[in-house]
C-alpha cells in the first residue's frame, strides 16, 4: 500500500480541529444534561460513527494507492539538444567553482522542467560526440551530465560545425508517419564562445531551413581567467610560453542565436539567465502529438470516499435525542 500524497500539516490541522470541536461538543452536552439528571450517553454511537467517516475522508484525501496501472499520456512534445563545450577553457574559474561545473549544475536543474520533452546531450571541442541520445529518462541524463569533464574530448581548437552536423544527421534519421509534422527542435549551445572554427554559415542555414531554433549560453566573464591544468598543477600556456587567459566572447554567441531565430543568454559570476532560457524553451510549442504509456500507481481513493459518504448520510438521516424532557 502506497499513498499518493504525504501526510502534511493541513491534514494534521483538520484532525486537531475535529478532536477539539467534538470534545467541546461532548462536554457541553454533558453539562446541559447534568441538571436534568441525564448523562447524554445516547451520543456515544454518533461519536463512533463520525470518527469513522471522518477518518475515511482523511484516507481518501491522502490517496491510497494499490497496484500499478498503465495510462496513456498524450503530449505535444519537443526535442531539445544540449551542446556542451568541453574545451580546456571551460575549466577556467572566473565562474565559481568553474565554468563547466556551474553549467553542469544549471543543466541538471533545467532538465527537471521538461518532463514531457525528449532531451539529448552532445559534447564538443575539436570533435563532437553524442553523449546521450534523445531520451525521456531524466535520471540517465543527469548521470551523463554529472560525468562531463574536459578530458572526454581530444584537445584542439573548438569547432561548432561537427556538433551541429550531428544534430542535422539525427533529424534526417528520425522516422515519422507520412504527412505528420516534424517535432519542434531546439539546440542549446553552452560555451564561452572562443574559437568556433570557420565556415559555420552553411550549417546554420541548414539548421534554419530545418526549423531548428538555436539558443546560446555564454559562460564566463569579459575579464577572463587563467586555465588550470587538470593534472600536474599550474596553468595552460600559449605558444609563446605565457599563461593563457580565456575570456567570454558574447558577440559570436549572440550572432549565432540571431541568425537562427533564437536568443542569447549569459551565465557569469554576477548573472544567471538560465531561468530566462527555460522560459524561452517553454514558449517553443511542440508540433507533434505523441501518445506515451506511463506506469502510475492506482489511486483507490473512491472506495474510502464512497463509504464515508454513506456513513455521513446515515448520520444525517438518523437523529438522536440526547436530552429527554
Amino acid at each position: 500500500m502506497n499513498w499518493a500524497y504525504p501526510l502534511s500539516w493541513l491534514e494534521l490541522v483538520c484532525v486537531s480541529f475535529f478532536l477539539i470541536l467534538y470534545i467541546g461538543y461532548a462536554v457541553r452536552t454533558r453539562r446541559l444534561a447534568a441538571p436534568l439528571g441525564q448523562r447524554g450517553w445516547h451520543l456515544s454511537w454518533k461519536l463512533v460513527l463520525r470518527t469513522v467517516y471522518f477518518s475515511l475522508f482523511l484516507v481518501a484525501l491522502l490517496g491510497p494507492a494499490y497496484g500499478v496501472t498503465q495510462q496513456p499520456v498524450r503530449t505535444a512534445g519537443k526535442d531539445v539538444w544540449l551542446l556542451v563545450d568541453l574545451s580546456r577553457s571551460m575549466n577556467a574559474t572566473d565562474v565559481i567553482p568553474s565554468r563547466l561545473q556551474k553549467a553542469k549544475a544549471e543543466l541538471s536543474q533545467l532538465i527537471n522542467r521538461f518532463q514531457a520533452d525528449r532531451i539529448g546531450l552532445l559534447v564538443f571541442a575539436a570533435d563532437a560526440f553524442v553523449q546521450c541520445p534523445l531520451t525521456y529518462d531524466q535520471s540517465a541524463l543527469r548521470l551523463f551530465i554529472s560525468t562531463l569533464q574536459t578530458n572526454l574530448v581530444p584537445v584542439g581548437s573548438t569547432d561548432l560545425v561537427p556538433p551541429l552536423e550531428l544534430v542535422l544527421t539525427r533529424l534526417e534519421a528520425t522516422n515519422r508517419p507520412a504527412g505528420s509534422a516534424a517535432r519542434a527542435t531546439a539546440v542549446v549551445v553552452i560555451s564561452d564562445g572562443e574559437d568556433f572554427g570557420e565556415n559555420i554559415e552553411p550549417t546554420l542555414r541548414l539548421l534554419a531551413r530545418s526549423g531548428v531554433r538555436l539558443f546560446t549560453v555564454g559562460v564566463g566573464t569579459l575579464e577572463g581567467a587563467r586555465i588550470p591544468r587538470l593534472s600536474g598543477g599550474g596553468y595552460v600556456r600559449d605558444n609563446k610560453g605565457r599563461e593563457a587567459v580565456t575570456r567570454l566572447m558574447p558577440a559570436t554567441l549572440r550572432r549565432l542565436a540571431q541568425q537562427s531565430g533564437g536568443q542569447y543568454f549569459e551565465l557569469t559570476d554576477q548573472r544567471n539567465e538560465f531561468p530566462l532560457l527555460v522560459n524561452a524553451l517553454n514558449r517553443l510549442e511542440g508540433q507533434a502529438e505523441q501518445v506515451r504509456t506511463v506506469a502510475v500507481a492506482d489511486n483507490r481513493y473512491r472506495f474510502p470516499l464512497l463509504l464515508a459518504l454513506v456513513l455521513l448520510s446515515l448520520d444525517i438521516v438518523f437523529t438522536v435525542r440526547v436530552i429527554r424532557p
